[in-house]
């Protein structure tokens, strides 16, 4: 019971100091000038908001749609041998600059969503493709003995024995993905994507430091949000066996 009473009052003093912490941003803020400007550009925030939110689910989606199955295809004995051959090429793609690729995929595919949604599947394939393999890699031998002792076929053996054992690799390949492409999105506003980054560029071409908060702040929330939905998959749906969170 003195335990329980001990961690209860330490989430009270967390909580009392969280809401202390939010009240003091929000005083400096308003004090600052800051929330005025913001809600100022309120209207901006939310049009422009929903495009980069947009971006961000159609381009990451596609990436964990195709980078999740393929990694798990170059594991396997038919294809192991180009695992390899394929990382280094998406090494190479992944040093080029993301204003060269939006740049030549702007000379491809035009202007608009089309080549930004191209260039932002491109960066973010690279760690899904990477984690997924270095997942099942590292899933030790001696599980896939079991399950072949027992009987499993290969394909049971990947789904009951090596993607829940790799599952919390995956998850943190899909998470570091994700928070490129939402840090990345604003470069899509040079080729006509639109979202945030038409706040962010404005405001420095204006030289206006609210404009440009107003969309560097929404940015950087929205990346929290989103590596927080993921975290809780990530603690939701990996076994609690294989889970070092749980």
């Amino acid at each position: 019971m003195d335990e329980q009473a001990a961690v209860a009052d330490i989430r009270q003093w967390w909580r009392g100091g969280l809401y202390i912490l939010i009240f003091s941003l929000g005083a400096w803020a308003w004090g600052s000038g800051l929330l005025p400007v913001l809600l100022d550009h309120w209207d901006d925030i939310t049009f422009l908001g929903r495009q980069h939110i947009q971006l961000v689910a159609i381009s990451g989606g596609l990436a964990i749609l195709i980078g999740v199955p393929a990694g798990v295809a170059l594991t396997r004995s038919r294809f192991r041998r180009y695992g390899d051959v394929a990382m280094q090429v998406l090494n190479i793609g992944a040093t080029i600059p993301t204003l060269a690729v939006l740049a030549l995929s702007m000379s491809l595919l035009g202007i608009g969503n089309t080549p930004a949604i191209f260039a932002l599947f491109i960066a973010s394939l690279l760690p899904i493709v990477g984690n997924t393999m270095a997942g099942i890699r590292a899933v030790p031998p001696y599980l896939r003995e079991s399950a072949r002792g027992m009987g499993l076929s290969p394909r049971q053996i990947l789904w009951q024995v090596e993607l829940p054992n790799a599952l919390f690799v995956i998850y943190a390949g899909i998470r570091t993905a994700l928070a490129i492409n939402v840090g990345t999105v604003p470069l899509a506003f040079l080729i006509g994507g639109g979202g945030l980054g038409e706040l962010i560029f404005s405001g420095i071409a204006l030289n206006q430091f609210g404009t440009m908060l107003a969309g560097a702040i929404p940015t950087a929330l929205l990346a929290i949000v989103v590596d927080f939905i993921v975290t809780q998959f990530q603690f939701w749906t990996i076994p609690r066996g294989v889970n070092p969170m749980r």
